[in-house]
């Protein structure tokens, strides 16, 4: 009887792998042809910049009258994995999408994966109603749902389940989720296969000897990477908090933030920190970034999703460790692409406090001759990128907690 049971609670819960994979698979592929119809329209019409204040008001006013329940986003996610207390409204799914279009249409500097990862969110766990699942196997449903929308629009399907496990901290995660995990990120990551979709390749060409010369080089560019991840984590935070406290009525902050900026990026002709910046990340690799170009990514960014505009922060961070390692490559002995690859991931690992899947990206996306130099990047900028990261309701733990606990207990001690 037993056995039974558990070969249908087993199917119950690949059906609703497959099921969740399948819609955040379709939804993602959606919006990636959506938001490459977004960036070639605005490349080819740059005036529409100056609708960039109108869209912001568009997307406050959105979220101010009829999405307020949504408008954390990742941080929402995260809190009711935390705290399981009511059924993420489904309405998330369109409020981002649409929001996140606006942005990229008029220029705004945002990424892609908040909006896959809260699509999948929302999507998945209305199935918590359908099958009527309680508060742990909704802790479920909202794992998957990350790790299929994770998966779906980087097509790494390794990385987005162990994201997904690791964001909401992997010492709270059973085995159950773990391998359903893993199930949704390839179901959606082959869903998205189906589309007319077609994700961007990088490649490191070649990987220097690994002796211990290069090896020691890894911790001082690591630990730059921690500390620009950290910049970059601040800075939202900081111009999120700045437009609150300025502006007290919410639609307002994006109209008078797009104003600002569409202002800065005319006059100043700064078109290359727009938008997800896929071609600057490319370039990186082969030839040498400015030494500004992670800076001013970080400061567009920041004030983008600070001022109320809709979007990721990864591809954001894909493009400041790319640019920042790649300009390291004038000051390092290493190759400019093995440190535009490196500082690809790892800032993304310092931001997201995701080594483990930073690293598997790491070598889905370069293969797996620069695996130790990723993995050790990666480790270091988690361990040198602070104690705050991009999502502000995400539980730290592990080694980094510990060790920032420690510092924090030695510094009042002397205090």
């Amino acid at each position: 009887m037993n056995f039974k049971k558990n070969i249908l609670l087993s199917f119950k819960w690949i059906l609703i792998c497959a099921l969740i994979g399948m819609l955040s698979g379709s939804a993602s592929a959606f919006f990636l042809m959506s938001l490459e119809w977004a960036t070639q329209t605005r490349n080819q019409n740059f005036w529409l910049i100056w609708f960039l204040p109108v869209g912001g008001l568009l997307i406050g006013l959105l979220y101010h009258y009829y999405g307020k329940e949504v408008v954390k986003g990742n941080n929402l996610l995260l809190e009711e994995y935390e705290n399981p207390q009511k059924t993420i409204p489904l309405k998330m799914a369109p409020f981002v999408l649409l929001g996140t279009i606006i942005t990229h249409l008029f220029g705004g500097s945002a990424g892609r994966e908040g909006t896959a990862v809260q699509m999948g969110g929302a999507i998945a766990d209305q199935f918590s109603r359908i099958f009527k699942l309680d508060a742990s196997d909704r802790k479920t449903l909202i794992i998957l749902g990350i790790s299929s929308g994770f998966s779906a629009v980087f097509g790494t399907p390794l990385a987005g389940a162990i994201f997904a496990l690791e964001v909401v901290y992997f010492c709270k995660i059973n085995l159950k989720s773990s391998i359903l995990s893993f199930v949704a990120a390839y179901f959606a990551h082959y869903t998205v296969s189906l589309w007319p979709v077609h994700h961007t390749h990088y490649s490191i060409p070649f990987t220097p000897e690994l002796n211990l010369e290069n090896l020691l080089w890894i911790i001082p560019v690591g630990a730059i990477y921690g500390l620009a991840a950290m910049l970059f984590s601040r800075s939202t935070h900081f111009w999120s908090r700045l437009f609150s406290k300025t502006i007290s009525y919410p639609p307002m902050r994006p109209y008078v933030g797009g104003i600002i900026f569409a202002v800065v990026v005319y006059y100043f002709n700064v078109t290359k920190f727009v938008g997800l910046g896929v071609p600057a990340i490319v370039e990186a690799f082969s030839i040498r970034s400015d030494n500004y170009d992670f800076l001013l990514k970080i400061l567009f960014t920041g004030f983008t999703l600070g001022a109320g505009f809709k979007g990721g922060e990864v591809t954001p961070l894909f493009f400041v460790g790319a640019t920042l390692g790649s300009a390291l490559s004038g000051y390092v002995p290493l190759p400019i692409a093995l440190l535009a690859g490196m500082g690809f991931v790892a800032v993304f690992s310092g931001a997201t406090h995701t080594p483990i899947a930073c690293t598997v990206m790491g070598i889905e996306l370069f293969g797996l001759e620069s695996a130790v130099f990723i993995a050790l990047a990666c480790f270091i900028a988690y361990i040198s990128s602070g104690s705050i990261g991009i999502y502000h309701s995400q539980t730290v733990g592990g080694i980094k907690h510990q060790l920032y606990e420690k510092f924090r207990r030695n510094k009042l001690d002397d205090f």
